[in-house]
This record gives structure tokens, C-alpha cells and sequence, in this order.
């Protein structure tokens, strides 16, 4: 487009000479016109035409030409192409081309916004005044922002250590990650990213951000297992160190002797049966528990389980049932492993009901499921532990659980066992009144 507006006032000021030149001769004959009258009636004319021809040259460079430039180079294909020297079908070829090239660019474009839109994580784009220029419901649900919330600063002044101009500036000698906690509790991992130009020159700053609540919890879950294990294997470990340090002094007589190496076998014995719940939790946990799934009859597996109580809850004067109501098919299961769970609420049940409590079982199907419902007249959970019971080693009353021989996985190992056969555990209870428990396994198609 160089030297187009020189061209372009030259190429108006001619034809408007010879059209000017032309009507003044015309003038002159018609109306007898002679001398100076006639020359400065010309020369005034011409000088008009200058003035206009000059208007509308500057009009069209600027209107047409500059912008019509400004895509061409813009476009490297068609870059330092001269234009002069192509046909009108090469010249239409080309902008079909570059048509064509806009559309793919917009439906890109669309892309893009589509799949920021439908992200999990949040994004957001801001300018180097800090004025967000893009954002994404990702983005306002994690951050709780309001409409209002349009800078960088209104956004994240809230939250310390967090600097536009050190993310796009020293970005070489700050952290570009950082996690900050919600008012709602929630977790939140941000990650800058100063984006710059052709020349490298810094032009704003892209968040990504990642809700991490679940990954903090799960890390919180981790070390408080850790804990909880160091504490369970520490107090048998301590009590047997102490008895056997006793023993070997030798001061000891034969039935002083006798009762110390009970205690040291009972706290061997715990942590064998810790150490063994541990493992199978292990496998459960890493899908390595090959469960052996054959078709057996619920009703007759549970009173069998039920069955391995009775001294015991004779010894407590308790009344223990066991009713099947109704034609339940077979199961099909890891029987051992649902043996287990069975095994282990019957447990439950009979150490939480006091002397002359009753224990009710019940074996029954319904919506192709076969069930079993174990109710007693226990000491019963309080509400707000009903949620946490199938945490490990969360214990509702821990000196009584240990006290009984409990390890406080047993509920754990249940709930993985029942999960891994397709089937569901739920708990109700009252404080006081007794707990309720429904084992549902699906029965075989």
C-alpha cells in the first residue's frame, strides 16, 4: 500500500482537471467569457478539486486502505504479496482462502471457549492492569466470587503473598503455585501464568485453579491412619516390654511369673489379630484379595454364624434369634467373606448388649436383594458418630473397645468386603436403645 494516498489525490486531481478544464471551456463559449474573469473562475475551480480531491483520498486511505493493510500483513500467507501484479480470479482465490481461514480460526476459537467452559478446573485471564478478561463458571463456583469480583486485586487481595507484579516479573525467583483455603473450607491449588507477546514482552497472567479438597483430606486421612497405627502397636508393644523386663530380672514368684506371661500373650495375641486386620485391609485396598465367588444359600450361612455365639450369650443370659422370612435365592459372593461380616456385626452385638439384652436376626430378600438385619438392645451409637463408624480405628468408646479385644477396623474390613461383592452395610442406632444394622447383597440373576 505504499505511496497509495500520493496516487490516489494525483489520480483524482487529473480527472477532475479535465472534467473542471472541459465545463470552463464550455462556460467561456456559452457565455462569452474572456480574460481574467475566465482564468480565475478556473484557477478557483481547480483549487476547490484540490481541497476535495485531497478529503477524499485521506477518507479512503484511511477508511479502506489502512485496514485492508493492516489484515493483509497480519496474514503471513498473503504477506509482501503485490497485489498490482495478480488477476482478479488469483486475487478472489486468495480472499476465499483467507475466508476460509477466519472461519477455521472462529471454530477453533469456539472450541476453545467450549472446553474452558466444561472444565473442572477454573481459569481465568487477566490483563496487565489486572481487569479480568476471561473467566470460567470453574473458576467463580471454586472461588465463591461475586459479580463485582472483576480484578485481580478485588479477587485475591483477600489472600496474602499472592502479587500481580511479582508473578509476571519474577517469575523466575517466586512460586508460581500456591494453595489457599476458601471461607466454605474448601482447598485450592493456584497456578500462575505470565503469558507475553511475539517480542517476549509480558501482556497479563492466566490462573489455573485446582480443587485439591478431597487430595488434603485424603492426605489428613493418611497421616492420622499412620498415627493411629503407631499408637495402637506402641501400647501392647510398651506393656509387654515392661512385663518381660520384669521377668527377666527374676524376682519374681511362679504365679506372679504365670500372670505377667499372660499379659504379654494377651497383647501378642492383639497385635497379631492388629497386624492380621491390617493386611487384609491391605489387600482389600489394592484389589490383590482374590475373592472366590460361589453360589451358597444366605439364610442357612447366617445361622451357622450366629450358631458360633451361643456360649457366649448364654454365659450373658442374653436371647439371640435368628429368623429367615421368606424364600431367599441363592447369593452369589466371596462366601468367606461375607461370612466374615457376618461374623463380625454378631460380635459387635453381643459385647455393646448388656446381660439379658435380646439380639434379633433377620434373613430376608426384597428388590433382588437378600438381606440380613441384625438389631439388638444394646448401649446403641450416638448420632453424630454414626458417620465415622466405618473409619479406621475410630472407636466410639475407645477404653471399652480395647477392653473388649477390639481392634477398630473390623467395621472397615466389613464395609470393603460388602462393597467389593456389589452389596451395601447401613447402621442406625440410638443412643441407649440399641443398633441396627442391613446387610444387602444382590442375589443371583
Amino acid at each position: 500500500m505504499k505511496n497509495y494516498q500520493l496516487k490516489l489525490i494525483l489520480a483524482f486531481f487529473i480527472i477532475g482537471s479535465i472534467v473542471i478544464i472541459g465545463l470552463g471551456a464550455f462556460f467561456i463559449w456559452q457565455y462569452n467569457l474572456v480574460g481574467t474573469k475566465a482564468y480565475i473562475t478556473i484557477m478557483v475551480a481547480l483549487a476547490i478539486l484540490a481541497l476535495i480531491c485531497i478529503a477524499m483520498a485521506i477518507f479512503t486511505v484511511k477508511k479502506i486502505i489502512e485496514p485492508m493493510s493492516r489484515m493483509l500483513k497480519g496474514t503471513v500467507l498473503y504477506n509482501d504479496i503485490d497485489f498490482s501484479k495478480k488477476s482478479n480470479n488469483e486475487i478472489k482465490n486468495m480472499v476465499s482462502d483467507l475466508r476460509n481461514k477466519l472461519v477455521e480460526a472462529n471454530s477453533q476459537k469456539r472450541q476453545t471457549d467450549t472446553i474452558l467452559k466444561h472444565m473442572t478446573d477454573g481459569v481465568i485471564a487477566f490483563d496487565m492492569k489486572g481487569k479480568v478478561t476471561y473467566i470460567n463458571p470453574a473458576a467463580i463456583s471454586m472461588l465463591e466470587l461475586k459479580e463485582s469480583d472483576k480484578t485481580f486485586d478485588k479477587i485475591f487481595s483477600k489472600y496474602e503473598d499472592i502479587n500481580m507484579e511479582k508473578i509476571i516479573y519474577l517469575e523466575n525467583w517466586t512460586s508460581s503455585e500456591t494453595k489457599i483455603d476458601t471461607e466454605s473450607g474448601s482447598s485450592i491449588n493456584l497456578f500462575f501464568v505470565p503469558f507475553k507477546d511475539e517480542i517476549n514482552r509480558p501482556t497479563g497472567v492466566m490462573v489455573v485453579i485446582q480443587d485439591i479438597t478431597e487430595h488434603v483430606k485424603l492426605d489428613d486421612m493418611r497421616k492420622e491412619f499412620v498415627a493411629d497405627v503407631s499408637h495402637e502397636l506402641k501400647t501392647p508393644l510398651t506393656s509387654i516390654k515392661g512385663f518381660s523386663e520384669t521377668l527377666l530380672e527374676g524376682d519374681c514368684d511362679k504365679e506372679t511369673e504365670k500372670h505377667f506371661l499372660g499379659i504379654i500373650n494377651d497383647n501378642a495375641e492383639r497385635m497379631e489379630k492388629l497386624v492380621q486386620d491390617l493386611l487384609i485391609l491391605s489387600r482389600y485396598d489394592n484389589k490383590i484379595n482374590k475373592n472366590k465367588i460361589t453360589e451358597f444359600n444366605l439364610g442357612e450361612l447366617t445361622k451357622k454364624c450366629s450358631e458360633k455365639f451361643e456360649i457366649e450369650v448364654l454365659k450373658r443370659n442374653q436371647n439371640m434369634e435368628c429368623f429367615v422370612t421368606a424364600d431367599v435365592p441363592p447369593v452369589q459372593a466371596d462366601k468367606d467373606g461375607i461370612e466374615r461380616v457376618i461374623i463380625n456385626i454378631i460380635s459387635n452385638s453381643v459385647k455393646y448388649t448388656p446381660d439379658g439384652g435380646k439380639i434379633s436376626i433377620y434373613v430376608g430378600y426384597v428388590h433382588n436383594d437378600a438381606y440380613i438385619k441384625i438389631k439388638d438392645s444394646g448401649i446403641g451409637i450416638p448420632k453424630d458418630d454414626l458417620d465415622k463408624i466405618f473409619e479406621r480405628f475410630y472407636r466410639v468408646d475407645k477404653a471399652r473397645s480395647r477392653q473388649l479385644g477390639g481392634t477398630g477396623l473390623g467395621l472397615s474390613i466389613a464395609k470393603e468386603i460388602i462393597e467389593q461383592n456389589n452389596g451395601s452395610i447401613d447402621v442406625k442406632s440410638t443412643l441407649g436403645k440399641g443398633t441396627e444394622v442391613v446387610i444387602r447383597i444382590p442375589v443371583k440373576k
